[in-house]
């Protein structure tokens, strides 16, 4: 091979290498420039604090910090004002994005009713009526937990009622107020949202429409199952003992008229009737009686 062509094929060699290498370090510093615009932070909408299950959302509670691009959760949002007067359907914690998995639908669209994201998988949100005194004087809330007790009367025997505690621990969802005409008049009727069971669902609607109910309050930390055998006044009253009078009270014992065997009077026989018989014999003149 002549000097002119080991000149020229080492020429085309090196111009090979040569754009090789220039596209191997434009891959390189493609996925560097790459890898650094994934680590960007990119600001999106965090909340500024606790944010409770159904609580709608003001300016306040939201604030905007940068995050990692490529860690950003779907349905992220970079603008506050599209967060606020939105509902938290979950518990948000100080710090977390507020993303639209976590917010009531807006109005209009499917499945924006709020109660139905609350209502746990296979429960039923089922509302009663109480009065001020049976729903523990307005001092239920959600998530409060209490005991139902009905009182009816006794199946085998109307005269008599028993109260008895029929479902524990029921979880509250919500409280509330619905109008009702009584005397003809419209009257505001406190109401409880209780979570159930299906099967527990259909114990309350029951117990409701045959006797009255009344909820008891449970500590929060207090979960554990109470056996009880009902209470009816006999129950109630059993044992009692009589009070005694106060001193220099006399009592006075009722007074009883003795009660006396009527004895009919003896019967009076009748006399059998008599015949009188006048004989005159000139001037004398007798009378002899005869029976008959």
């Amino acid at each position: 091979m002549t000097r002119p062509n080991a000149v020229i094929l080492a020429s085309a060699f090196a111009l090979l290498f040569a754009v090789l290498a220039g596209w191997m370090s434009y891959r390189y510093l493609q996925s560097e420039m790459s890898s650094m615009k994934a680590v960007q932070p990119q600001k999106i909408v965090v909340a500024a604090a606790d944010i409770p299950i159904g609580t709608t959302i003001n300016k306040s509670q939201l604030r905007v910090v940068s995050w990692p691009k490529d860690s950003i959760p779907q349905g992220s949002s970079q603008r506050p004002e599209q967060l606020v007067n939105r509902v938290a359907i979950r518990p948000i914690t100080s710090g977390d994005a507020v993303t639209g998995t976590k917010l009531k639908p807006r109005e209009g669209t499917p499945g924006s009713g709020f109660m139905t994201y609350v209502v746990p998988q296979g429960h039923r949100a089922v509302t009663v009526a109480v009065n001020e005194v049976a729903g523990v004087a307005g001092f239920l809330t959600p998530s409060d937990r209490v005991d139902v007790i009905v009182t009816t009367p006794v199946p085998d025997n109307e005269k008599q009622s028993v109260s008895k505690i029929m479902l524990e621990n029921v979880p509250v969802l919500a409280t509330g107020q619905v109008t009702d005409q009584k005397e003809g008049k419209p009257v505001v009727v406190p109401t409880v949202t209780l979570d159930l069971l299906p099967e527990d669902a259909e114990k309350i609607v029951l117990s409701s429409s045959k006797g009255s109910l009344q909820l008891l309050l449970r500590n929060i930390s207090d979960s554990a199952r109470v056996e009880t055998g009902g209470a009816t006044i006999a129950k109630v009253l059993s044992g009692i003992e009589r009070i005694p009078p106060p001193k220099g009270v006399t009592v006075t014992a009722p007074v009883r008229l003795a009660r006396t065997a009527f004895k009919p009077a003896p019967a009076v026989k009748a006399s059998a009737p008599s015949y009188t018989l006048e004989i005159i014999r000139g001037t004398e003149k007798s009378s002899r009686q005869y029976a008959e």
